[in-house]
């Protein structure tokens, strides 16, 4: 039975926002922020990363979907912070090419400890709105969770002219990088896998 696992409440004046995470699921989720177009992608990510997701999201989306997006992402990122615990054994670096129709994204990240990120959506603008969806929020919601999950973060869209594939190949690559890196690597054992002796 896996232990990484965690469940994290986060409530402000703008959101209330429940997330929970398992690891080392098989991509079932439970997903419900209030936005069609994120919901997909949250379900998108669970399936293809092989996490257990929950995402349950109260916002103010009358405003818009800003603070429902990044709240989400933070309590993601601390959610996927807590079920990492020390990081014993993980392969810790991950990346991957996602291919989708006419659009290419590479995923590259390390649960480093050390929070950055590095977005880069391309020449082609993508339009403004994907349903209910702000596609600027994309990089709002990749800061969140990177920098409170505690990982270094390189998202680049190599090509594409389709916003929607543009932004599904992103959250995909994601799900896929971060399922490389958080495996665990035999050869470690119980071994955290840095020459400092902490992540």
């Amino acid at each position: 039975m896996s232990e990484r696992n965690a469940e994290i409440y986060r409530k402000t004046a703008e959101t209330d926002v429940h997330v929970a995470i398992g690891l080392d699921g098989t991509g079932i989720s439970e997903i419900d922020t209030g936005i069609g177009f994120f919901d997909h992608m949250l379900t998108l990510f669970a399936s293809h990363g092989r996490f257990d997701l929950t995402v349950k999201c109260d916002g103010d989306i009358e405003v818009d979907g800003h603070h429902s997006v990044e709240d989400i992402g933070i309590t993601m990122g601390q959610a996927f912070h807590a079920a990492l615990g020390e990081k014993r054994g993980i392969t810790r670096y991950g990346s991957f090419y996602l291919p989708m129709d006419e659009t290419l994204v590479l995923a590259a990240l390390d649960i480093s400890g050390r929070p950055f990120l590095v977005y880069d959506p391309g020449d082609t603008p993508m339009t403004p709105m994907i349903g209910g969806y702000d596609t600027e929020l994309t990089e709002e919601f990749l800061r969140a969770f990177a920098f409170h999950a505690g990982i270094t973060l390189h998202v680049k869209i190599l090509y594409g002219t389709n916003s929607h594939h543009k932004v599904e190949a992103v959250f995909k690559a994601l799900a896929h990088a971060l399922r490389i890196a958080v495996e665990k690597d035999v050869r470690l054992g119980d071994m955290i896998p840095s020459t400092k002796g902490v992540l």
